[in-house]
């Protein structure tokens, strides 16, 4: 696949050093103007642009291995520049891939609320608004002036921040319209992150951190090369930017082709 992309921002998450503690969680809901209830125990109605994951590896005790996944949006792009799932069946053209950036936006004003997006994004990572948000006497006061608020009837997700992409490129333009450093746009998910587990940058860039994690071939839609590196779903082409690092075989497994490959070990059962 051809790279015609500017920029290619994506995610590296080591699997190895996250503790599960959820400051990523934290960080991503203040930052963005996260609407919450006040009885959040109902999760189907939750709102969570990015949710750690708890996985194990099926083994009793003592040879129980815990990981735990944190899953933002992917920004996928499938096998052709700029046909993410979600992009391709949104009728209202709600939902756009950035050709500059490659981040998958989402345009609240021109959503309507249909949930295609929701029924073909394969990793759960967006979400519909069922309420109006409705915030505690004086914390509006705490709220991002850089984020609107979404209202009820439409599907919202993680952005990369893309809030801050624009105010670094205003900085790096009034600067001299120089280009901006790697350390000039990072998520909150990754400042926030204490394990140093998430590092953010743009994959197209060799001098970026993610690039030399991962090695994308960007040739064959940004796969990995690094043997420890993979993305959710690989199978499905969609061509995810966020990546994961993990020395644990089990875990690299769990991410995708081990369910294709037991299918086949498996015989059908027939029920008569």
């Amino acid at each position: 696949m051809k790279n015609n992309l500017n920029h290619r921002f994506g995610m590296v998450i080591d699997l190895d050093k996250c503790t599960g503690c959820g400051s990523c969680m934290v960080a991503c809901m203040a930052e963005n103007n996260v609407p919450f209830r006040k009885d959040e125990s109902d999760k189907l109605l939750s709102i969570t642009w990015m949710r750690v994951f708890r996985l194990n590896n099926g083994k009793p005790f003592p040879e129980t291995d815990i990981c735990y996944l944190p899953r933002p949006c992917m920004q996928c792009a499938g096998l052709h520049e700029g046909h993410s799932p979600c992009v391709s069946v949104c009728p209202a053209t709600a939902t756009d891939y950035g050709m500059e950036t490659g981040i998958v936006s989402q345009i609240y004003t021109r959503c309507f609320g249909c949930r295609y997006c929701m029924a073909s994004c394969p990793y759960h990572s967006r979400y519909f608004n069922w309420w109006d948000p409705i915030w505690p006497d004086g914390m509006e006061k705490y709220l991002s002036p850089n984020v609107s608020p979404r209202m009820r009837g439409v599907v919202e997700k993680c952005s990369f921040c893309y809030h801050r992409y624009q105010l670094a490129k205003d900085k790096a333009f009034m600067d001299g319209g120089r280009e901006l450093k790697e350390n000039e746009y990072q998520t909150a998910c990754t400042q926030a992150c204490p394990a140093n587990a998430i590092t953010f940058g743009d994959l197209n860039n060799p001098d970026h951190a993610v690039h030399r994690m991962v090695k994308p071939d960007l040739e064959h839609g940004g796969r990995p090369q690094n043997p420890h590196a993979f993305r959710l779903l690989e199978r499905l082409g969609t061509n995810p930017k966020v990546y994961y690092l993990s020395s644990r075989k089990w875990i690299r497994h769990a991410g995708d082709n081990y369910l294709k490959n037991e299918a086949k070990m498996k015989k059908p059962v027939h029920h008569g």
